[in-house]
């Protein structure tokens, strides 16, 4: 099995401590990581070149293609963060805002359609879900429909090791029933949900209009390449 983990710190506080208990639920596993901002460490400046020229054209392209070709490797996706102000961190925000050119609407990648990924947030008393939320929205958008969200509080403490010991075992338990229940399943590809179908056919009819206007259109191109404006589906590939 493959896992891509993207940690939205690189602190290794409790939000660390979680996933690496996660991670030890699939012994044997390949796991690539990569820690926010070090491995994106620039904002997008909303210049949309990814999204009207290609995305080899983001001024970023060193970094985010190489986590754009380990997600299309990967059989697992894993997201952590803490919240920041009730939300995911910045580093993360950053490096979602990168892939606006993987939305169903642009030219999304027809191997997340199958993919599982698991979101990882904290907080100290709340924010967690909404953190998790802001990942979701973009996981979803990418075509991803097996999502699972795991959100603790920790209400005392935010130094892991002064955590109480009860509360710890509690996470650490949930973390690893978790795991146990994707070990099997994550091996083998997730089924598209109706939401993602939903969106691809919409998505599929302003391409077609698109594509009559300018059939030169990056995205309308990248459609008609993968044989989506036909009778080709990316659940199905």
């Amino acid at each position: 099995m493959k896992i891509v983990v993207v940690n939205g710190t690189e602190k290794h506080g409790v939000t660390y401590h979680l996933k690496e208990e996660f991670l030890k639920g699939f012994p044997g596993a390949t796991v690539t990581e990569y820690y926010l901002p070090k491995d994106c460490p620039n904002f997008c400046m909303g210049c949309v070149s990814c999204v009207l020229r290609g995305e080899k054209q983001c001024k970023d392209v060193e970094y985010i293609q190489k986590i754009d070709a380990s997600f299309k490797e990967a059989d697992l996706l894993v997201f952590t963060s803490p919240a920041y102000v009730a939300h995911t961190t910045g580093a993360m925000k950053t490096l979602l805002d990168h892939f606006a050119y993987r939305w169903i609407p642009h030219r999304p990648m027809k191997e997340m359609f199958r993919k599982h990924a698991v979101i990882i947030t904290q907080s100290l008393g709340a924010g967690e879900k909404s953190a998790a939320k802001d990942i979701a929205d973009s996981l979803s958008w990418w075509g991803v429909t097996d999502i699972k969200k795991i959100s603790f509080k920790l209400m005392s403490e935010i130094n892991w090791d002064k955590l109480p010991q009860k509360r710890k075992s509690k996470m650490l338990s949930a973390l690893s029933c978790l795991a146990a229940k994707l070990r099997k399943r994550a091996t083998k590809p997730a089924k598209a949900g109706l939401v993602a179908k939903l969106k691809f056919y919409v998505v599929r009819m302003m391409q077609k209009s698109f594509g009559k206007k300018d059939p030169e259109y990056t995205d309308f191109m990248y459609w008609k390449q993968n044989g989506w404006i036909d009778k080709k589906r990316p659940w199905k590939d």
